[in-house]
């Protein structure tokens, strides 16, 4: 195997935890800047069950996404960031239904839940000593 495979192997866990983070923080984002586009996401049952507005779920819901996209991204307690991230996308995949949209996000819960498989790669925090860590 030469560097550059070797090299590509390496760094390939990483690629996969910074692109799921960026698609997480995405949409914790927008979820908190037009949270009105996302109220047709929320199950009438959730609110039913819950008695929390849709408004409130989906505020929340980004927040969660936005807090918990940044620890992806950062690549602290890989593990079980990504552990609660892929339950969470394989919820609003069953939420959402079998359509193109689930679909999507089949793949994506799927993909973060390789990260949980993975654990930490080379580039998280807490690979790197730091005295405040």
């Amino acid at each position: 195997m030469n560097n550059v495979t070797k090299s590509l192997r390496l760094y390939a866990p990483s690629v996969v935890r910074y692109g799921m983070s960026l698609v997480i923080l995405w949409f914790g984002i927008n979820q908190i800047i037009h949270p009105v586009e996302f109220l047709a996401y929320v199950p009438n049952s959730i609110v039913a069950l819950t008695g929390i507005t849709a408004m409130a779920i989906v505020k929340f819901n980004g927040m969660f996404e936005l807090v918990f996209g940044v620890l992806l991204l950062i690549g602290w307690q890989t593990r079980w960031v990504a552990l609660l991230l892929s339950l969470h996308l394989f919820g609003i995949m069953y939420s959402v239904g079998y359509n193109e949209i689930g679909v999507r996000d089949f793949g994506l819960a799927v993909a973060t839940f390789s990260i949980f498989m993975y654990g930490s790669d080379v580039l998280c925090i807490h690979q790197h000593k730091h005295p405040l860590l």
